[in-house]
């Protein structure tokens, strides 16, 4: 063939260069990219953000309990003695040299250290019309504080100034204190005598502490108002700076003192050994040889409860680490189940095109790099932009953790397909086989020994950190319950479809038939979505029943430190009247109640040892063993306390404390109260505790009322009440005012009102009177920040395994669905009307989430029953409790149902949305298969 003349032939382009392949593939498939970006998002995110949140959790609770020791736990106190000459001036310049060095290692509060001088002993004031608690007059104090006046007002008089030679040494004292005692503006206080001559103090001044509940005020004594110390009032005077001297004459001798506060919000849970290690060497190491030379005070020695304070945080941070890794780590196995499954799916889908371009030459690691740079273009913009919002949400300090589980996250996506691919160029094998058996026996050895190991040893020792074994092994047996499940549900669901096929419907028995195959046809169980929902139902089930079980522990333990939900403790001189009881008992809610004298200073006569010191405890027996079994502690038979009638020779029956039961013989014996009333009791029982003294160590008796009193007359008093039941607290606090209070007088009246003025509540009861809560008491025990972050960290834990759960049910349908697809046409041309079609899918998907469901659900109560007695729940607790985690079913079947309905909802959403899409497009483009 030949051109025409003056055409021009065309000449084929040397410069064209084919599209690039990562460009063309993400092009060719957007949806899918755009997907697998949203996955890699969404795993990297939560990677990222777990080790954020357990930091702050953990940074949060260490400051909360710093916070709650008190400004004089949390302190370290320089002191050393004066020296010659001293002035205001050289102890600002020694508050500047320690808090330099001190400020380097350790986060000081910003209020500043709070110092001064202050007197070593006190004084009596013995003018005449002072007010006095007993025959010991009240006694005086003396302090030099700096910056005094910017913490107190000036009311009357003067602030202090300089001491006169054998004038009385000027100070100011609290009107509140001075209102107390009965000092007034201008008295000279008579302080006693000394060698050198009379000790005289010269009232110049009355202030008013700004802020009585000001750390300033904390650990000093009692500068702000009258205390009662023993029987006696006391109270502190303030010098002015300029008359150290003096205050040092006047307290025949003195001490410079140096209080820094550490910074209760700063201390990181991470940094805590570095803290310990600081605060040691400046109580006794080079850092207190550092302040020695520094100041030029070579006596100067730091004292602090610091360093038993962190001992206590890093104890409960330990115990509660395990608890909390738990839940992030059953995410983790879950998260990489999908990331598995969507490999897969992606690369089943491609299978053809990848063995097309191997049939053309292309080579193994040409392909697989190409794999590589579309999963980078995809996997890597994501994680880094899941990474830099968890860091941004969720600041915290450090970011190491955090950045390297996301940096794990973000290679296991990248490195999923193309792993999955290079499986195809494999040599194939029969399916099942040696390979398959040994691999489940070698999962199940592993698991057998690791929880063998968890259950001789316990949790790792103290300081190791968070135990590896301990998290592992409840995923260790998620991973033996999927194997087993793997094997046996293929069996159980042919059994099914054998019965369905018995039925005249065809709908049961095709989708149990196929959900018993998997997309081959081959009786071959797919393990990644049982895995996927075995895990997520495991770690939901054993949470909740972890959290189940610290809430009814703490529960218990509040009712066992209470003595019942109620309580009622009245102060020493006090009694109730007779009608409080019966009011009482008779409130709402109340469904046992009783009144109770309780006296220590009781001696039992008779005994190995003559006498024995005991506690009495006298009590109405029918109720008080109500209490006692509702509580749990002292449970009795209240039929042993059944007293006979009888005169003064007759005894009265009684529950002993074990140890004293030991001790004693059946015979009777005297018991004498402080009175000096006796009656006869004979031992007829014995209880280790009983709810009036959970605690006590001293031997204690339980008698009954009715016969105890009417023997000896005064133990018919009561000085206590328990109940136990539904009882408002604020009904019964009203009823303790309006009928519970008797009156008071001399000393007894002075220290209740000095109660309440400490109080400063003006509602609150009268002071000594203490009305206790289990409800109240278990409120501040669950307040801790350490639980609270451990609550939070497992529900979100349960919510991602949730929805990671759902996620690969979704793919393994997604996977699953040509084939579907394909079947669904056939039969549609056979007459399979479309209602039919989507129950079909319903019939073949949810056998599978329904037998995970089950299967999690018995995994998790054997991994309670096998791993509990490894667990300690006193750190969640809040206090120290003996109890272990125990299987219940309850907890574990509320998460349980709660995922799998989420599961089947959503795989009934998606076989709504997408069945009927799929059978129209196979109908339209014909089998092609």
């Amino acid at each position: 063939m030949t051109a025409k003349a003056g055409t021009t032939v065309p000449r084929p382009r040397t410069d064209h260069r084919p599209a690039p392949w990562v460009r063309t593939r993400l092009r060719a498939t957007p949806l899918a990219a755009l997907l697998m970006a949203a996955l890699a998002f969404g795993t990297v995110f939560l990677a990222a953000a777990f080790p954020r949140a357990v930091d702050r959790g953990a940074d949060d609770a260490l400051r909360r309990f710093l916070h709650d020791r008190g400004i004089p736990a949390t302190s370290l106190v320089a002191t050393a003695p004066p020296q010659r000459d001293e002035n205001a001036d050289s102890l600002d310049s020694v508050k500047g040299k320690l808090t330099a060095r001190i400020g380097r290692d350790l986060p000081l509060a910003p209020s500043g250290p709070v110092y001064g001088m202050s007197a070593n002993h006190s004084r009596p004031m013995l003018n005449p019309g002072l007010a006095r608690l007993s025959e010991s007059p009240p006694k005086l104090g003396a302090l030099y504080l700096h910056g005094f006046a910017d913490h107190a007002t000036l009311t009357d008089g003067a602030w202090p100034g300089p001491a006169a030679p054998g004038e009385p040494l000027p100070i100011a004292i609290s009107k509140s204190a001075a209102e107390t005692i009965g000092i007034r503006l201008g008295d000279v206080l008579d302080n006693g005598e000394e060698v050198k001559g009379p000790l005289r103090t010269k009232v110049v001044g009355l202030y008013r502490a700004n802020d009585p509940d000001d750390p300033y005020w904390s650990d000093l004594p009692c500068p702000t108002h009258a205390c009662v110390e023993g029987l006696l009032w006391k109270t502190s005077g303030i010098a002015d700076g300029t008359a150290l001297d003096a205050l040092f004459a006047w307290g025949n001798g003195a001490s410079d003192f140096w209080r820094m506060p550490l910074d209760t919000g700063a201390p990181r849970a991470d940094r805590l050994g570095e803290i310990r290690d600081a605060v040691g060497s400046y109580m006794a190491g080079p850092g207190a040889t550092a302040l020695q030379r520094d100041t030029g005070r070579a006596k100067l020695t730091v004292n602090s409860s610091l360093p038993g304070v962190f001992t206590r945080a890093t104890a409960r941070y330990e115990a509660a680490a395990p608890l909390a890794a738990i839940g992030p780590a059953g995410v983790a196995g879950v998260a990489t189940v999908v990331l598995c499954l969507a490999a897969a799916l992606v690369t089943d889908r491609r299978t053809a095109e990848l063995r097309l371009l191997q049939a053309r030459g292309g080579s193994r690691g040409g392909v697989l790099l190409r794999l590589l740079g579309e999963g980078a273009v995809t996997v890597l913009p994501a994680a880094v932009l899941a990474t830099t919002l968890a860091l941004v949400l969720l600041p915290t300090p450090r970011w190491g953790g955090a950045v390297l589980a996301a940096a794990v996250t973000a290679l296991l996506a990248l490195l999923a397909s193309p792993a999955r691919a290079a499986l195809l160029w494999s040599a194939p094998r029969a399916p099942g086989g040696r390979r398959r058996v040994v691999g489940e026996l070698l999962v199940l050895v592993l698991t057998a020994a690791a929880v063998a190991e968890v259950r001789r040893r316990g949790v790792a020792p103290a300081g190791t950190g968070v135990d590896p074994l301990l998290v592992a092994a409840p995923l260790l047996l998620a991973l033996s319950g999927g194997v087993l499940l793997a094997r046996i549900q293929p069996i159980a669901v042919g059994w099914l479809a054998a019965l369905a096929g018995r039925g005249r419907g065809l709908v049961g028995f095709l989708g149990l038939a196929r959900a018993a195959r998997d997309t081959s046809g081959r009786r071959r169980p797919s393990v990644l979505p049982l895995l996927a929902l075995l895990i997520a139902v495991t770690t939901a089930g054993f949470g909740a029943t972890v959290l189940s079980d610290v809430d009814g522990v703490r529960t218990g333990a509040a009712r066992v430190a209470v003595g019942g939900d109620v309580s009622l403790a009245l102060p020493p001189d006090a009694t109730l009247p007779d009608a409080f009881a019966p009011a009482a008992a008779a409130l709402p809610g109340v469904r046992a109640a009783t009144g109770v004298w309780t006296e220590t200073q009781t001696f039992l006569i008779g005994t190995d040892i003559d006498s024995t010191r005991v506690t009495l405890v006298v009590v109405d027996p029918t109720a008080y063993a109500e209490i006692a079994r509702t509580v749990g502690v002292g449970e009795f038979d209240p039929a042993v306390l059944a007293g006979t009638p009888g005169g003064p020779d007759t005894p009265v029956p009684a529950l002993v404390s074990s140890a004293l039961g030991q001790k004693l013989s059946g015979r009777p014996y005297r018991l004498r109260t402080p009175s000096g009333g006796e009656l006869l009791t004979t031992p007829a029982g014995r209880v280790d505790a009983t709810p009036a003294l959970p605690d006590s160590l001293q031997p204690f008796l339980v008698l009954p009322a009715g016969p105890a009193a009417a023997r000896l007359p005064e133990l018919k008093r009561l000085n206590g009440w328990f109940g136990v039941g539904d009882i408002n607290a604020a009904q019964f606090a009203d009823l303790v005012r309006d009928r519970g209070v008797t009156s008071a007088v001399g000393l007894a009246k002075v220290i209740r009102e000095a109660a309440q003025t400490e109080n400063r509540d003006p509602n609150a009861l009268p002071g000594g009177y203490t009305v206790r809560t289990s409800a109240k008491v278990a409120a501040d025990l669950a307040a801790d920040p350490l639980q609270r972050s451990a609550g939070r960290l497992f529900w979100s834990s349960v919510g991602a395994a949730a929805g990671f759960a759902l996620l690969a049910v979704l793919l393994t349908l997604f996977r699953a669905a040509p084939d579907r697809a394909a079947m669904l046409a056939r039969l549609r041309t056979m007459g399979l009307r479309p209602r039919q079609g989507l129950a079909l899918i319903v019939a073949e998907a949810l056998p599978q989430t329904l037998a995970a469901a089950l299967g999690g659900a018995l995994v998790a109560l054997a991994a309670v029953g096998l791993l509990g007695p490894a667990f300690d729940l006193s750190a969640l607790v809040g206090v120290h409790v003996g109890d272990q985690l125990t299987p219940d079913l309850l907890p574990v079947l509320l998460p349980t149902a709660g995922l799998t309905l989420v599961v089947c909802a959503g795989v009934v959403v998606e076989t709504v949305v997408s069945g009927r899409r799929q059978i129209a497009a196979e109908l339209r483009a014909g089998d092609q298969r």
